[in-house]
């Protein structure tokens, strides 16, 4: 009995020695092999068994490279936009499970080392990717692609028919949560996505129409009106002011908004329906496209004033128009010069503008606040006058011909006033603007055209002195008509000659040769006289000046 216990400790340590032995057998034979990944092994539906850890790394990013590819629908309400997984920045976040799966049987204890090992035999090792986006391109993605997935608001309106306001319903608008619809991306990336095609929703605000029925029924009131003739426009022009002002009527203006005049009848071009017509440019008249919206700005720029509502930016014309007086302009010049202006009242107001034969009118409506018995009047006061100058230039028309292509404009200084009164008595004037309008020459075209060089000299030098007399002395002297008969009094003046001595001896003729010769002589007299005076004749023609008056 003594032996028999002594043998059994011996023989349960000479067991565990044996399964150390196997255990540690195991693991070493693993270890000879640590340059590659055991079998079994996947990363994601990548099978790495075998491979060595930089294999394993190439075939799991070629396998989702090959998912970049993957699109997706990003919804925002009824909106939607396609776009693929590379154009949003997504890439394979978990790099670290080839390491991981390299380190199988290599870590921990012999114990774990030899169970991992187990384990592997009965069933596979499946380590999943994860996906990361980058958030920057994500934004700047969906920054970019804004305008597809907004949709605008479209306010409440009126539309005025028959002298009356009826009411139009607009619909609400949608803006998404750039920020926020990162996030929902990158969520989905993070936790959803099998590699597959995805639909996205993002996050996004929904934009109420402005401007409720209660409001807008409140606009009956005429708050400001202004009117200018147009009737002396040509075609073009009357078409540009129509164009214009159809452009302007029906806005309506909610409280606290600014309303541009360029905006709303912009671009001044063919395509817009504007016609070439005359416009001022740097001191000049010039055929322009829209030549004559500055008569719809000025003609609503004086019924807004009335409207007592804030102007915001108004220039004055470069020279003076015609269809208002001094300081009651407002011209437009691209975005250079514009007319803009805010609704400063607590209730929305409507524009209408509109031509009655060649009548332009704007009326600006909205809710009367202000006393019955106040009134506003703005009245234009000159300080100061400029008179034109007159101004020749050289061109290559017929030498000495004279003709005018710019009508002059006076230069002025002026002042607007505002003045307010109750029951009729003046309770205040304040200056509401100051404007300066350049003056502009009468400019004469002077031709310059000829094949006689003193005369080319001649009426350039006169040009020079820019002084008139001179000028059309010097164009009267020099003109083809003059010049030819010049020349032609040389050539007579050259062919009669004085007789020798020896020519008394002629041959005797009868008195009826005599006779004929007289005649003959009288005959060309009288038609040398004639040449004289027609040439006189086409000089004072080419003296007269033909007027060119600019619309504006």
């Amino acid at each position: 009995m003594k032996i028999f216990k002594r043998i059994l400790p011996v023989a349960a340590v000479a067991f565990a020695v044996i399964g150390i032995a196997a255990v540690t057998q195991a693991v070493r034979a693993e270890e000879n092999e640590d340059a590659v990944i055991p079998s079994r092994v996947y990363v994601g539906d990548i099978a790495v068994g075998g491979m060595t850890p930089e294999e394993a790394q190439a075939a799991v990013q070629t396998a989702v490279d090959e998912k970049m590819d993957a699109e997706f629908t990003l919804n925002a309400g009824e909106n939607h936009v396609t776009v693929s997984a590379r154009d949003l920045g997504v890439d394979w976040a978990n790099r670290n499970v080839v390491e991981e799966a390299v380190s199988i049987g290599k870590t921990g204890n012999l114990i774990q080392r030899y169970k991992d090992i187990k384990d592997l035999e009965k069933a596979d090792k499946i380590y999943d990717i994860s996906y990361t986006i980058d958030h920057d391109k994500t934004l700047a993605w969906l920054k970019e692609h804004t305008g597809e997935l907004n949709r605008e608001s479209e306010n409440n309106s009126l539309k005025r028919e028959e002298g009356q306001f009826v009411f139009i319903e607009g619909h609400e608008g949608i803006e998404i949560d750039v920020d926020a619809s990162a996030d929902n991306i990158a969520a989905y990336f993070e936790e959803d996505w099998s590699g597959e095609d995805g639909t996205i929703s993002l996050t996004a605000n929904v934009v109420e129409p402005e401007g409720s029925r209660e409001q807008l029924e409140k606009i009956q009131d005429v708050l400001g009106a202004y009117s200018t003739d147009f009737s002396d426009s040509s075609a073009g022009r009357v078409a540009n002011v129509l164009n214009a002002a159809s452009l302007i009527d029906g806005t309506v203006l909610f409280p606290g908004e600014e309303f541009s005049v360029y905006d709303a009848i912009g671009p001044l071009e063919a395509s817009n329906g504007y016609e070439l017509a005359g416009a001022y440019e740097n001191g000049t008249t010039v055929e322009s496209y829209g030549g004559g919206v500055c008569q719809v700005s000025t003609t609503l720029y004086n019924a807004v004033i009335r409207a007592e509502l804030e102007i915001t930016e108004r220039f004055a014309h470069s020279m003076l128009v015609s269809y208002v007086k001094p300081s009651m302009d407002a011209a437009i010049a691209g975005t250079y010069k514009n007319l803009k202006f805010k609704n400063t009242l607590d209730t929305p107001i409507y524009i209408e503008g509109y031509a009655e034969g060649r009548i332009l009118h704007f009326n600006i409506f909205g809710e009367e606040t202000r006393p019955a018995n106040r009134t506003v009047e703005f009245e234009s006061e000159t300080v100061s006058e400029e008179d034109p100058i007159v101004k020749f230039v050289a061109t290559a028309d017929p030498i000495g011909t004279i003709n005018q292509t710019q009508s002059p404009h006076i230069g002025k200084s002026a002042k607007l006033w505002k003045i307010v009164r109750v029951d009729g008595e003046e309770q205040s004037r304040q200056e509401f603007n100051s404007s300066k309008y350049n003056s502009s020459p009468r400019i004469f075209s002077v031709g310059t055209a000829s094949a006689n060089p003193d005369a080319v000299n001649a009426i350039n030098a006169a040009i020079a002195t820019q002084d008139e007399a001179t000028i059309r002395a010097a164009a009267a002297e020099w003109n083809d008509a003059a010049i030819a008969a010049r020349e032609q009094q040389a050539q007579q003046a050259e062919g009669e000659k004085p007789e020798d001595e020896g020519s008394e001896k002629k041959d005797k003729k009868d008195k009826s040769d005599k006779k004929n010769d007289s005649d003959k002589k009288d005959d060309s007299d009288k038609k040398d006289n004639s040449d004289k005076e027609g040439g006189d004749d086409d000089s004072g023609e080419d003296d007269r000046p033909k007027e060119d008056s600019p619309e504006e």
